[in-house]
């Protein structure tokens, strides 16, 4: 880590009001560079909201927020261009095939033309979609389609990537296989950030977690470390221990 940047994320005293009601409140947050850390939480803890802060979809109330170096509320632009994002949502243009649409998003992101061609091949192979390049996008599964919104992720280089839900609905296999990608990322030296509803996910994955429950952190630790801290045999078991609620069913 150099003394200038040593964290990939550092939050202090972050709030988000929407009137009255606050959404994120008073959160601390830290995130070394390099690491796949987990944010979890039930519906409606705030997860959304404070990842809306991190890269300036919305602005926050009071606190401080540098992500990479930047602060997104004034810098969200050059914050943008060293940082992928998965939504939720695929929200790719089911007319364009699956290379027309990783050039549009390309020239979008300002990948240089002169290396796009050449790094949009080398990210649809990473993803094992190369034999689908030319395939319209409404043809492809949806696991298919999935897999290329982390191409779209990955088009700039980024040193950060937000992972929000990225496996929600998938099967198991393809699961697996965006675990095993999700891996290869962190091991390249990118910071990975994942929200997930999937206690097993955010326990194989992730280095270091937090659990946010009605705005706030009430937990933060290692996946190992806060099983063993809970006395319980999985994840799953400490987010209903520390939430009362059931993950399962809360979706």
């Amino acid at each position: 880590m150099s003394l200038a940047e040593p964290l990939a994320v550092d939050c202090s005293q972050v709030v988000k009001t929407f009137g009255s009601f606050a959404a994120v409140n008073s959160v601390d947050l830290k995130i070394p560079k390099g690491q796949c850390f987990g944010l979890l939480g039930p519906n409606g803890a705030g997860k959304s909201t404070l990842i809306s802060l991190l890269y300036g979809a919305l602005y926050r109330t009071s606190g401080s927020v540098s992500v990479l170096g930047f602060d997104p509320q004034t810098q969200a632009h050059s914050l943008r261009a060293k940082m992928g994002i998965v939504t939720q949502e695929n929200n790719l243009d089911m007319s364009m095939s699956v290379r027309e649409n990783m050039e549009m998003y390309a020239r979008f992101q300002g990948v240089e033309s002169a290396v796009r061609g050449q790094r949009i091949d080398e990210l649809l192979e990473f993803m094992l979609l190369s034999h689908k390049s030319d395939v319209v996008i409404e043809k492809l599964s949806g696991g298919m389609q999935r897999r290329l919104v982390f191409v779209r992720a990955l088009l700039s280089n980024p040193k950060l990537v937000i992972l929000d839900e990225p496996t929600t609905g998938l099967d198991p296999a393809v699961r697996q296989l965006l675990w095993d990608k999700i891996m290869e990322i962190k091991q390249s030296g990118v910071t990975v950030l994942l929200t997930t509803h999937y206690m097993d996910e955010a326990e194989r994955l992730c280095d270091d977690l937090v659990i946010m429950n009605e705005g706030k952190i009430i937990e933060t630790g290692a996946p190992k470390v806060l099983i063993q801290k809970h006395n319980s045999q999985h994840l799953e078991e400490v987010f209903l221990k520390i939430t009362g609620k059931d993950l399962a069913k809360n979706d």
